[in-house]
């Protein structure tokens, strides 16, 4: 008998997966999601697990094939966290024990599901910052002591767990598809699932997605052999993987038809609008392939197009990134440095002939010279746009840099020098967030004061909430601006003074 290739082996560990995976658990839905993106778009729904993640298929059948004396000795693992979670509930369920070697930095959220999940039949040790380190380190136990290693992705029972998706794809009946936009971080889902929907949907396309600082699958492909990544971008960290496996780089090389990368904005954009369509937060690793959708539009137009929503694991403070990081689809987000007048009257009048046609998502300002001032303003703008706002700025003569990847936007610094602040009044200013409502607010103060502070981000909120510095030409300049404030329909109970030592703080810089 010929030997089997490595495709034929995969194909056959799938079906032999399926008694083990569906013995234990019920098949995820397959939902058409209507995106907007004209396209009809079918999710695979692997966010719903009890873990909220595809990785128990593959880490259950791993373990449900070793020996048992590989069993009595003890399993060894290594996860950035979702694998973490599939191994607990398969050596739970079989009563087994397991050390699982997971990086420092991996997310409590996913630390304590483990706990939970696993209980006492689990032993977590964190080692080093990231998830190769940690996967060295178990690596190295499991050949000192004999033990068994359960691979996230590099070991082809492994994939053959994580191919049953395609399997359930497949038995839906709601195929066939032209396109499936699959994440890569390991590649072995995206093997396995590329493998079963390939026999069963000659003509589909299976485009692989990587998160643009995490692309090792096709710097291997590529390269013609894994090769290691120089830098490693963890905001999807469960598919941050420095080099891609062997087996995995062999097949996804064979069964891919193209590679794309996507941004962290995109995939913030994605989790965005999957909220929007399904009330469900997906990870940022789970999103990628809604990203890569929602990356390439005129490529999906009218067709079927297929991903996986791979998992909902996430620490609820990285909401925060995300939500200041989003946009609509279609947009970009982009911070400009303008060049002004440093009088009153500069910014509003910047606002009102160029600005008045763009969503404002971000402000910041301190005034840092006695002529000049260099406010920077983000907006949330599509292409067609931003070469429109371009045209305008130019035709009106201002002076601007686009400063979109600078660190001081990315970190908000702020400069000022408090020592230019006249009789400076600082204030906690609320506006209903609205176009045109932050020109309101600067038409309201036009005359009295000149703003020397403005620190100001879209929060997603219905209410704007901003930090402004004013300061006055004369003494009578704040009782004025009170008054103003106090008498305005909109503005009247929307403000408040900073705390004295809040304003010192600030006065001593």
């Amino acid at each position: 008998m010929a030997e089997q290739t490595l495709k034929e082996q995969l194909f056959h560990e799938i079906l032999m997966a399926r008694q083990r995976v569906y013995h234990v658990r019920q098949a995820t839905p397959l939902q058409a999601v209507d995106l907007g993106v004209g396209a009809e778009v079918f999710i695979k729904r692997e966010d719903l697990p009890p873990i909220n993640a595809y990785k128990w298929r593959g880490a259950y059948n791993r373990i449900a094939t070793l020996s048992q004396q590989q069993r009595d000795k003890g399993i060894l693992a290594a996860s950035a966290g979702n694998h973490a979670q599939g191994v607990a509930v398969a050596v739970k369920l079989l009563g087994l024990q397991a050390t699982i070697y997971m990086p420092r930095p991996t997310p409590r959220m996913k630390l304590n599901a483990v706990k939970k999940l696993g209980e006492d039949h689990v032993q977590i040790k964190l080692v080093g910052d990231t998830y190769d380190q940690a996967a060295q380190a178990c690596l190295e136990q499991s050949q000192s002591q004999g033990l068994a290693f359960v691979h996230p992705y590099d070991d082809i029972v492994t994939m053959g767990g994580q191919g049953t998706i395609a399997d359930e794809i497949v038995m839906s009946g709601q195929g066939p598809f032209d396109m499936a936009f699959l994440q890569i971080g390991g590649g072995g889902m995206c093997a396995a699932v590329a493998c079963w929907l390939k026999l069963h949907y000659p003509k589909i396309k299976i485009i692989g997605v990587e998160g643009e600082d995490q692309a090792s699958m096709a710097a291997a492909v590529r390269a013609g052999k894994p090769v290691p990544l120089d830098r490693l971008d963890i905001f999807c960290d469960g598919t941050a993987v420095r080099k891609a496996g062997t087996l995995t780089h062999a097949l996804c090389s064979e069964l891919v038809d193209e590679f794309i990368t996507v941004s962290n904005q995109q995939v913030n954009r994605a989790i965005h609008l999957f909220w929007d369509t399904r009330r469900r937060i997906l990870e940022p690793s789970g999103a990628i392939g809604i990203a890569g959708i929602c990356s390439n539009l005129e490529k999906i137009q009218g067709k079927r197009i297929l991903a996986v929503a791979t998992g909902a694991n996430m620490d609820f403070s990285q909401l925060a990134v995300i939500g200041a990081n989003s946009g609509s689809i279609g947009t970009t987000r982009k911070h400009v440095r303008f060049k002004i007048n440093e009088q009153s009257g500069s910014l509003l009048t910047l606002l009102e002939q160029t600005l008045s046609e763009i969503n404002i998502t971000d402000f910041q300002y301190g005034k840092v010279n006695e002529k000049t001032a260099w406010p920077v303003l983000g907006f949330d703008a599509s292409p067609d746009e931003f070469k429109k706002l371009h045209q305008t700025l130019n035709a009106h003569q201002v002076e601007y840099q686009d400063i979109s990847s600078h660190a001081d936007v990315d970190y908000r610094i702020i400069s000022y020098d408090s020592k230019l602040f006249r009789s400076p009044w600082f204030i906690q200013l609320q506006f209903p967030e609205r176009a045109g409502a932050l020109r309101e607010c600067l038409a309201m103060i036009q005359g009295v004061a000149n703003i020397c502070y403005f620190n100001y981000r879209y929060s997603g909120e219905r209410i704007g909430r901003v930090l402004v510095g004013f300061e006055f030409n004369d003494n009578l300049g704040q009782e004025k601006l009170k008054t103003r404030l106090d008498n305005h329909p909109r503005f009247a109970k929307a403000y408040q003074p900073v705390l004295k030592e809040t304003l010192e703080r600030i006065l001593q810089k």
